[in-house]
This record gives C-alpha cells, sequence and structure tokens, in this order.
C-alpha cells in the first residue's frame, strides 16, 4: 500500500471538513454553508463519508477528496497536504530524493553481500569434502547437475565464522552482514553465521535480484529443518515465492501456475519439465503471493502435501498457518481465505490432492507423465472441501450431514459468481442426499459480512468511516498504470473521445487528488520533447506521487502495450471513467436543480441546468453506446436526454 493509500484509509474526511465548516447529519452523508464562496441562505455543501469526497452544490461546483479540501482552504500544494494529513494519521512519509537514492544505494550494496555470500556458498558446494556431502545427498533426492547450476544451490560450511570472515575480507562490515541477514547476534552481542551445516537455496524475486535464502539440515538432528533469512530491508516471506524469477515466463504461457510446499519440489518440477511450479517457502500462502502470480497468470493451483491439507484437520482455519522455515508447524489449509482471495483478485483458484505419503519431487521422479493427470484432476475449492468432509463420513447420520452443512455453506455463499453459488449447493445436497430447500435455512446469515449496515441517525465512528471507505475502482488504477508506462495512448483516447464529440480526458475525470495530479504528470510529459514521456512524468511529481504511479504501473501488470487489444482496452476503461463523472455530474446536477425549484430560483437559472442535464444526459448517451460497441449518436438523435441518467 502506498503512503497516499495508508492516508486516505486513516483520515475522517468528516472529522477535517468539521474543524472549520458546522456540519449537520443529513441521512448518511453531511451538509453545511460551503466555505469557499459566500452562502448564508442555502447549506449546499455536502460531504459524502462513504466515498470520502465533497461537493459544493452552489456557486463554485467544486469537490473532491480530503485532499483537494486542504489544498483548496489553506492554498497548498500536494506535497504540503500530504505532509500534513501523513502526520495526522501517523504515517511516514517515504525521504525526499536525495535519501531515497542513499537508500537505493544501501540495497544495491546488501545485494552485493548476499551475491558474494551465494558465491561462498556455491564454492563450499562444488569444492570442499563437506560440500560434496550436500551434493551426493542432493543427487540422490535426484536432482541433476544442471537444476544445482540453474538454481545455484550451495552449502553454508559447519562454523560459526566462515561467513562471516569471508564477507569481512570482501571489504563488507559486521554491521552489512547482520542487516542482510547472513549473520545472527546473541544477547551478549556476539555475531555468528546464521547458517551452518546447511544446503542453501538463494531465494530471488520476480526480477531475479537475490533477496536472502533458504537453508536445509544436513544433520537430521539438527533443529529447525529449514531456516530462512530474517525479516531483512531485501526478504519478506510473504512476498516472495521460491522459483517465481524461472518460473515466469513458463507460468504466463502455459496460464497456470502450480503452488507446491518445498524447494526441492520446485527444483524437481522445473528439472522434469514442469516448470511452472514455485512455492512459498514453508509459510502460509498470502494474498501478496497471489497477487504476485495473478499478473503472470488468474489460474493457479494448490498442490498440497496430503499429510497437511489433505485431512479434516487441515480446515481448522489460518490461525494455525503461523508457520515459518525458522519454527516447523503444521500447515494448515484455509479454504474460506482462498475463496475470498478468488473472489477479490478475480482468479481461479483450484486444489489438488497428492497421492497419500507423496511429494511432488517424489512423484515426477518416478513417473514424469503423471504429473499432468494429477493437475488434470484439480477442483475447485468448494468441491475439494466437500471431498474431504465427506470422505468416510456416515452419511446417513443426519447430524453429520448438518455438520457438514455448517461448515460448507459459509464457503458457497463467499463464492462471488451467483451461478456457482447454486451450483455448489446443488452438489452439496446431492451428496448429502437431502432436499435443497432444507439448506435454505442454513444459508440465512451465512454471510453476515456481507450485509449492508442499515443506516441510523447516529454519527459514524470515524475509524470504521475511513477504514470501509473504497479506494479508487481498479479500472482507474489500471488505465493510469497503462498510460503511466505509455503515455503515448493518450492520443489514441484523445482521438476516441474526439470521435465521440467529447471533451478529451481530464483530471477531473478521476477520483482522487493523487490520481489526478498523476494524470496531469502525464499529460503534461506528453505535451513537451525534450525526454520520454515516460520518464519525464517521475520529474514532474513529488515523491510520494511518484510511489504512488509505481503502484499503479505494478497494478496494471506487465502487458504488452503494442498489442491494440491492449490498447482498445486502455481506451474502453477511460470511457469508463467519463462516464462515471458523467453519472456524478448528473446526480449532482438534479440535486442543485431541486434546491433551485424548491428555492423558487430564477427562471433563467433553472433553464441553464435543464440545459445542462440535456447536454451530460447526451454524452453519457454517446459513452454507453461506445461502450457497448455501438455507433456514436448522431447530432439530431440527442434530443430529450434526461430519462437517459
Amino acid at each position: 500500500m502506498s503512503t497516499v493509500d495508508e492516508v486516505k484509509e486513516r483520515i475522517d474526511i468528516v472529522e477535517v471538513v468539521g474543524e472549520t465548516v458546522k456540519l449537520r447529519k443529513s441521512g448518511k452523508n453531511y451538509t453545511g454553508f460551503c466555505p469557499f464562496h459566500p452562502n448564508t441562505r442555502t447549506p449546499a455543501f455536502v460531504v459524502f463519508p462513504d466515498s470520502g469526497t465533497w461537493r459544493c452544490f452552489g456557486a463554485c461546483n467544486e469537490g473532491g477528496d480530503v485532499f483537494r479540501f486542504l489544498m483548496k482552504r489553506e492554498g497548498w500544494d500536494f506535497p504540503e497536504t500530504l505532509r500534513f494529513l501523513a502526520q495526522r494519521a501517523g504515517v511516514e512519509v517515504k525521504p525526499p530524493p536525495a535519501e531515497a537514492a542513499e537508500a537505493d544505494e544501501a540495497r544495491v550494496r546488501l545485494r552485493g553481500l548476499l551475491e558474494a555470500a551465494a558465491g561462498f556458498y556455491r564454492h563450499n558446494l562444488l569444492e570442499t569434502p563437506r560440500g560434496r556431502e550436500a551434493r551426493d545427498y542432493l543427487f540422490r533426492r535426484g536432482l541433476s547437475e544442471a537444476s544445482l547450476e540453474t538454481f545455484q544451490i550451495g552449502y553454508a560450511p559447519e562454523s560459526w565464522e566462515a561467513t562471516r570472515t569471508f564477507l569481512g575480507s570482501r571489504g563488507f562490515t559486521e554491521e552489512e552482514q547482520l542487516e542482510a541477514g547472513v549473520t545472527s547476534q546473541r544477547e551478549s552481542g556476539e555475531r555468528l553465521d546464521r547458517f551452518r551445516h546447511r544446503i542453501m537455496f538463494p531465494v530471488r524475486d520476480a526480477r531475479a535480484r537475490l533477496c536472502g535464502f533458504g537453508a536445509r539440515v544436513m544433520d537430521p538432528n539438527d533443529i529447525p529443518k529449514f531456516l530462512n533469512s530474517p525479516q531483512t530491508p531485501l526478504f519478506d516471506k510473504g512476498r516472495l515465492l521460491y522459483g517465481f524469477d524461472q518460473a515466469r515466463k513458463a507460468i504466463r504461457q502455459i496460464d497456470q501456475a502450480v503452488v507446491v510446499e518445498g524447494y526441492l519440489d520446485v527444483i524437481a518440477l522445473h528439472q522434469a519439465g514442469f516448470p511452472t511450479a514455485v512455492s512459498p517457502m514453508g509459510t502460509a500462502l498470502t494474498e501478496d503471493h497471489l497477487r504476485l502470480l495473478k499478473r503472470a497468470t488468474r489460474r493457479i493451483v494448490l498442490a498440497l502435501d496430503p499429510d497437511a491439507a489433505g485431512t479434516k484437520a487441515a480446515l481448522r482455519g489460518v490461525d494455525l498457518a503461523r508457520q515459518t522455515l525458522d519454527r516447523q508447524a503444521e500447515a494448515v489449509f484455509d479454504p474460506r481465505g482462498f475463496i475470498h482471495y478468488e473472489a477479490r483478485l478475480n482468479a481461479e483458484i483450484r486444489v489438488v490432492a497428492l497421492p497419500e505419503g507423496k511429494d511432488p519431487d517424489e512423484i515426477v521422479l518416478a513417473s514424469p507423465e503423471s504429473w499432468p493427470a494429477i493437475l488434470q484432476g484439480a477442483k475447485p475449492v468448494v468441491e475439494y472441501v466437500l471431498d474431504v468432509l465427506t470422505q468416510g463420513a456416515d452419511l446417513d447420520d443426519s447430524k453429520v450431514k448438518a455438520a457438514i452443512a455448517r461448515q460448507v455453506l459459509p464457503l458457497i455463499e463467499d463464492v462471488a459468481d451467483s451461478v456457482e453459488r447454486e451450483a455448489y449447493r446443488q452438489s452439496m445436497a446431492r451428496r448429502l442426499r437431502v432436499d435443497e430447500r432444507s439448506l435454505e435455512g442454513a444459508r440465512t446469515g451465512a454471510r453476515p459480512a456481507r450485509r449492508r449496515r442499515a443506516p441510523t441517525d447516529e454519527a459514524p465512528d470515524a475509524t470504521t468511516a475511513s477504514a470501509s471507505r473504497p479506494s479508487a475502482p481498479l479500472f482507474e488504477r489500471f488505465c493510469l498504470g497503462l498510460l503511466l508506462r505509455d503515455p503515448e495512448i493518450l492520443y489514441q483516447i484523445d482521438r476516441r473521445f474526439a470521435g465521440l464529440e467529447l471533451d478529451r480526458l481530464g483530471p477531473e475525470d478521476f477520483s482522487g487528488t493523487d490520481s489526478q495530479v498523476v494524470f496531469s504528470a502525464v499529460r503534461s510529459a506528453l505535451a513537451q520533447d525534450d525526454e520520454e514521456p515516460s520518464e519525464r512524468w517521475r520529474r514532474e511529481l513529488a515523491p510520494a506521487l511518484v510511489e504512488q504511479a509505481e503502484v499503479f504501473v505494478a497494478e496494471a501488470g506487465e502487458v504488452d502495450l503494442l498489442l491494440p487489444r491492449v490498447q482498445a482496452e486502455a481506451v474502453s476503461h477511460a470511457l469508463r471513467l467519463r462516464r462515471r463523472h458523467l453519472e456524478s455530474e448528473l446526480v449532482e446536477l438534479r440535486y442543485q436543480l431541486q434546491a433551485a425549484q424548491e428555492e423558487q430560483a430564477a427562471a433563467d437559472e433553472v433553464r441553464r441546468m435543464m440545459h445542462d442535464l440535456q447536454r451530460l444526459g447526451a454524452h453519457k448517451n454517446a459513452v454507453d453506446r461506445a461502450l457497448a460497441g455501438g455507433e456514436p449518436p448522431k447530432r439530431e438523435e440527442a434530443g430529450d436526454a434526461l430519462t437517459l441518467a
């Protein structure tokens, strides 16, 4: 989450505006007199807590988010406003460019240290007697010399100071070694090698940059069996997938990722010709992991250890999954969590149960041809859970049926697609041999988290209001991400808008002040000829907004911007932005028109509003037709567009 997003989540706009504007609750919104123009008759200023926005329906006819309000009230620019709100929200603002460059330089040095350590471990595997023991073990596990080279497997010597001494001879300080996670410090202050007499697996990020290590014991009496790098500026196990740098291209080509549980599983599968395997390194699979995978594919298969996930005990919940490579624990499968991920990420997540007592590396070494058939049998999460719960259950016992229904129905109700939900309910009714109508009672209240809270006259709690406030829609963020990667796409959008007789895309089409400022930088970068627009916008923005822009770019993914369908998608998203803006203006104009009629405003003013309503409705009609694939409406077809909005 970027600094700007975090500030928006923590700040309550009602509280900020209410410090200088006397607000009165009106339904779920708040009204008052606009502070930006003389107005003592009609409270035409409205704050909308749900969206975190405000709007004046009076003379100034302006609006925006909490950033825009403070910028207009105080005369600040965006960086000043961000600093003020960040301090108020308790959010740390990222350092200015000079300090950021210094931090980047420090990260580069840490990566150099890790690469040196990896070379040291590799040398020990290939050139020392104990290292040869580790190689023999890996060969017995079926790994080839080529695989050891591809994944740069190494060996950490059985010493308390060998790594530390080597890195010191290469000019790396003890503080740097500690920060990189290759040494540890005892309570006494003594420094020692973190990894000793272990097989070393270098862990790289999606760009193949070394971040840390995973390590497996050689001596079966040593504990823990697996040990990974600690949390460092480079290593975050909740965001890294082992093997993803090697698998990303194949995942895109095959359009499927396979998640397994161990390092050796990943390497063996790649070696056997199945290069789409990745591993969360023994920790619980996180949403960040799945978001990383979703950039390459929406089809994800979980190949779970039968001892951990193929039993009813595996359904006990994600809270038991406090597993790291530092502490052995049972891996726990949380079906409800994966269904939430599937809905939020718009991905297809399936589960395959492996043959009893077999790990993926053992399967592909014994019979590589069986692996595709195993993956073919992957099932949707709900079906897998039903299989687990009904296997061996006494389905003649009504209490057993009721217990299964209580566990599965909440999962079904969390499925996003209504057709899928209905199909799952029908399937469960058949398997439990009950009438589907008998499940209706259990359905009631099965989705409490999705119920809309009934409106009350009480003011909303500030924390709740800000936490529930939605961020910019995905289509808006995606559109910005594409424009930031290639600002020249804006030419195509402008041509399409001109063909529809619409004003060109502007900052007002975006929902937040941060998005508006970022878009303005894109437009400005396109208007100059001194340097590449895709580089220029970075120099136009404050550091926090560069960070925000990079988030938009990352969320857009690594799409091929030269593909016509990608460019058409950008135009389509721009049209959706305009449609949303027009819908908002229509709602607000109706509000203003109603207030003018109630106050018996001048006839000319009412006619002007009616004309504006017709004009906006005609524009919305044009956008709707374009999005539906129809021809732009002709001028004479605009007519009375009041009903179109």
